[in-house]
């Protein structure tokens, strides 16, 4: 199980954030906060930076990401290099997301995602490890967009 973790969120996303980062650190997660800390309205970009760096330079092993919907954050999440992250809305999301596509951010939208929900989407991201085989050539032709 991967247990460092980066996440980050914009205003949308501020309180179940917190509420994830909290449940996360009472089970041994280290957790890097990358924001926002208030509700005061950002720029989810510049939080999706954030945590994909930190995803990037090996400070932690996974993302979590969250907006209102959790769509504009996995879009600009995507913009990175070596970042795959899932838009994830339900458990199989969270399964096949990390077992079929190597997903190494989960993003979440506080509007539509229950604490629960959410805890239990991380949790099973976070416990899912990629089965390679016919994935693993798959991966390496949409990373080879990246350089496109």
């Amino acid at each position: 199980m991967k247990n460092k973790v980066s996440i980050g969120a914009d205003h949308g996303g501020f309180f179940l954030k917190n509420a994830i980062s909290e449940s996360l650190k009472s089970e041994g997660f280290e957790v890097f906060d990358k924001g926002t800390f208030s509700t005061d309205s950002v720029d989810y970009p510049d939080y999706a930076k954030a945590v994909c760096d930190s995803i990037n330079s090996g400070e932690s092993e996974f993302g979590i990401l969250v907006c209102t919907t959790g769509i504009g954050m996995s879009i600009a999440a995507n913009k990175i290099k070596g970042i795959r992250a899932a838009l994830v809305l339900n458990a199989d999301a969270a399964k096949f997301s990390r077992l079929h596509n190597n997903a190494n951010v989960i993003c979440l939208g506080q509007k539509n995602t229950s604490l629960n929900d959410a805890l239990n989407f991380v949790k099973i991201f976070a416990e899912t490890d990629f089965e390679g085989g016919r994935h693993e050539r798959r991966i390496l032709k949409f990373s080879e967009f990246e350089n496109c």
